[in-house]
């Protein structure tokens, strides 16, 4: 059985070779284990990312809390920078810090792609290859 998400989790680690980080899937991701792992680490001696991918064909997806605060205890313990990653069907990656998302009434969190959009970060943003400056006005929609 293919973990749902193994095919966006390996473009990204081959995203992240050809960017010059080295980067590899955590094998271990997705509750094979009790230790908390994100599904993506990354680094290149300066900056090190670990990664949470989700992808989904919708507008929003829901991210257990338990994830979220795994992918923060490692990142705070392996000192890399914690994102969540996220596919959206026919999207760019978009990267997302965890104080980002939405925490819902039973204590998960929310990403909708309207936040992903505002608030997220590309590929080059997030390996400090480039930054985007977000337009934003409240009297016109972007």
């Amino acid at each position: 059985m293919v973990k749902k998400g193994s095919k966006e989790e390996r473009d990204l680690v081959k995203l992240l070779w050809n960017a010059d980080f080295a980067a590899m899937r955590a094998p271990a991701s997705g509750g094979a284990t009790k230790k908390p792992l994100p599904d993506v680490i990354a680094g290149n001696g300066k900056i090190y990312l670990a990664i949470e991918v989700k992808t989904t064909s919708k507008e929003r997806i829901y991210i257990d809390s338990q994830k979220i605060g795994g992918l923060c205890a490692f990142s705070d313990l392996f000192g890399a920078q914690p994102y969540v990653g996220i596919k959206f069907k026919y999207k760019k990656w978009i990267f997302i810090s965890p104080e980002n998302l939405i925490l819902t009434k039973n204590q998960n969190y929310r990403l909708d792609l309207n936040l992903a959009l505002t608030k997220g970060l590309e590929l080059d943003e997030i390996l400090g290859k480039s930054k985007q400056i977000k337009l934003t006005n409240p009297d016109h929609n972007v």
